[in-house]
């Protein structure tokens, strides 16, 4: 049913039960209430991630695995703006963190995404991480420590460390980012155009988070009130854009 609801446009729990109910209730005859029915969906959080896996491995490994890689990160929101200080949803998993993108803050957990790069198509996830809100992009880059083989991997400035680079390197992968100067050193047209290379190898990743929120709604976590909930708010709509990503992309 979740799933289901959401190929058909429908973002919201109590939306998609209530458009079971009165749409599909001779598919379901014994449909229970709509607290039952979030309750079921609480205990499927390793299902949707299984899911997740199966569907992303098979491929995954049909692309070449030398392709290009992307990396970046998109706010996965309980609350923003002055809402975001007095937030204490999800406590364990979630905290406040800033939104450079909107410029503001918000409340709730960030998700990381290596992808692979695919002509005319929008990348295809092969890494997903969730992070509290507060955590740097590179620190969960880190943290992730990821075994990509011989690639590049294009991300943005906040990947910009040349300690990390040097990691990667050793292991076959050329971690890209755009030129970050230094203070009080003048512009100059290489960088500039080196930079401008790597925002535009990497922006369909950005495409693909775009993509991810029109088709889910998955940055808006407002109507989460637990931690339960907000994993399957999580992994629940990542299973969407996945089932989207290999059957109708």
């Amino acid at each position: 049913m979740y799933l289901f609801g959401h190929l058909q446009g429908h973002h919201q729990q109590r939306r998609i039960y209530e458009y079971v109910r009165w749409h599909w209730h001779a598919w379901f005859p014994t449909l229970p209430s709509y607290q039952a029915f979030n309750r079921r969906l609480n205990l499927l959080v390793e299902g949707f991630e299984q899911l997740i896996s199966s569907l992303l491995s098979a491929e995954v490994a049909r692309l070449a695995p030398e392709a290009d890689r992307l990396v970046d990160s998109v706010p996965i929101m309980l609350a923003k703006g002055t809402r975001s200080t007095g937030a204490r949803v999800a406590r364990e998993v979630a905290d406040k963190g800033f939104c450079a993108i909107r410029q503001s803050y918000y409340y709730g957990v960030k998700l990381h995404a290596i992808a692979l790069r695919r002509t005319k198509q929008l990348p295809l996830p092969a890494l997903l991480h969730l992070s509290r809100a507060s955590q740097h992009d590179l620190s969960a880059l880190r943290e992730l420590d990821p075994r990509l083989g011989e690639c590049a991997l294009f991300g943005d400035r906040a990947y910009a460390d040349e300690e990390t680079k040097a990691v990667f390197r050793e292991r076959g992968t050329y971690l890209l980012t755009p030129y970050k100067r230094k203070r009080n050193e003048p512009r100059t047209a290489c960088p500039a155009l080196w930079s401008r290379f790597v925002s535009s190898v990497r922006q369909p990743i950005e495409s693909l988070f775009g993509w991810l929120i029109q088709r889910t709604d998955l940055q808006n976590a407002s109507r989460v009130r637990s931690t339960k909930g907000l994993m399957v708010h999580c992994y629940g709509k990542l299973a969407v854009g996945c089932l989207l990503l290999t059957f109708y992309s």
